[in-house]
């Protein structure tokens, strides 16, 4: 599948707001890791999260056997803080389809970094469990140890804390290709 059929795929799943780019300028932090571990509420809890995901040097071993990727922005502004899992798990269902489409087209390897956490599950078996939906799960770009703000920025796209629930959010998946 060359480019411009991915770019017709990405767009009549809704991804159209999308650039490529070289998986070597995805940055990785060993204190993204720290950020999952004390602070964030899924640590030790998903079964895709940290402590379970692959270590901060693993991650950066698998993104350099990756010639091209692509990532996808996502933007919404909701009224109720907690409507965010509902949107984000619409959102990955669809980055799962868009995987399964690149891999039928014969581009095997690729790989996809969900929004958020996968959260497809109403409640995760966590890290002691077995996977409800093995073949769709997949991690965080933050799962992987991807510094999101400085990957993001090095794409072109703006980025910011949100200061508040009512500010518009901006979510980024990535699909690692070849």
């Amino acid at each position: 599948m060359d480019r411009k059929s991915m770019e017709k795929l990405f767009e009549e799943h809704g991804c159209g707001d999308f650039k490529f780019f070289d998986p070597l300028d995805i940055v990785t932090g060993q204190w993204v890791r720290m950020k999952c571990r004390f602070g964030c509420h899924y640590y030790g809890k998903g079964a895709l999260c940290p402590p379970k995901a692959p270590s901060v040097e693993e991650c950066r071993e698998f993104f350099r056997e990756y010639g091209e990727a692509v990532i996808f922005h996502f933007k919404t502004r909701l009224g109720d803080p907690e409507e965010r899992h509902a949107w984000s798990r619409s959102i990955n269902r669809i980055l799962q389809k868009v995987e399964r489409a690149v891999f039928l087209s014969g581009k095997y390897r690729a790989f996809m970094m969900f929004i958020d956490p996968c959260n497809f599950c109403e409640e995760c078996v966590g890290p002691g469990g077995e996977c409800r939906e093995p073949r769709a799960a997949r991690p965080s770009p933050e799962g992987l140890a991807i510094d999101v703000f400085s990957t993001v920025r090095k794409c072109g796209y703006d980025i910011q804390v949100l200061k508040s629930y009512s500010d518009e959010m901006n979510r980024f998946g990535m699909l690692l290709i070849e």
